[in-house]
């Protein structure tokens, strides 16, 4: 009798472990939402980051957002800046955020804790790229590599020449001024897929028109819209 019940609680065990492996077979994925400018939400459902966002709704003629996006950001986490201009970064609001839901903060003032970010987030490493920006003294450029997906991520600066250099990337997130470059100066990007941000308003109707119907270029212009990376 010990015996029979030894054995249905094995069975029982290995059902359970099979149904829970089999549901994080399921979702292993990292999702990126599109909060507006450079401002991107990551996910692969256990660490949030957040890249450029909070930014100053609204600045310089670029996308504002609903102050609701303040409340709606997770608990704890990433927030990753390539500078600190004021439509890719808000000290107000990244105060307010980290005061309220706590979190960390990453950037040019703290370069060298970024890259240590491998030490936290599992398989997870980012490369760091001081870029141009004539605006900007201190710019970023990053290389992400999560669940061996690369992910990079562009910010402001005007030149290719730095994507141009990396091989394999999944996701290019680049303004649309990095295409005219690398064209002029052919240089060859390699990604599979490119997402177009940090469009002023005026921009998004030509962007559409010329991009949209390009299988792997999306033009990022609806807030909210999201991608989905399978691992």
């Amino acid at each position: 009798m010990h015996i029979k019940r030894s054995f249905r609680t094995i069975i029982l065990t290995l059902t359970l472990c099979l149904i829970t492996t089999f549901g994080l077979s399921q979702s292993k994925e990292i999702k990126i939402e599109f909060l507006g400018n450079c401002g991107l939400y990551l996910t692969d459902g256990k660490t949030n980051i957040y890249t450029d966002f909070p930014y100053k709704s609204g600045a310089h003629g670029y996308m504002e957002f609903d102050q609701s996006e303040l409340e709606n950001i997770k608990e704890n986490s990433i927030f990753i800046f390539t500078h600190k201009h004021s439509d890719h970064y808000s000290d107000k609001n990244i105060k307010k955020v980290i005061n309220e839901k706590g979190g960390k903060k990453y950037g040019s003032w703290n370069i060298e804790k970024l890259k240590n970010l491998e030490k936290i987030i599992p398989d997870f490493s980012i490369q760091v790229f001081k870029t141009k920006h004539k605006w900007s003294s201190k710019h970023y450029s990053y290389l992400i590599t999560w669940h061996n997906k690369k992910i990079y991520l562009s910010g402001d600066t005007e030149s290719a020449k730095t994507i141009g250099t990396i091989k394999n990337i999944d996701w290019a997130f680049v303004p649309y001024w990095i295409f005219l470059d690398a064209k002029e100066n052919e240089i060859k990007i390699d990604t599979k897929m490119f997402g177009l941000y940090h469009l002023a308003t005026v921009q998004i109707p030509s962007a559409k028109k010329n991009y949209d119907d390009i299988e792997n270029i999306k033009p990022m212009v609806v807030q909210g819209e999201k991608i989905t990376i399978k691992l």
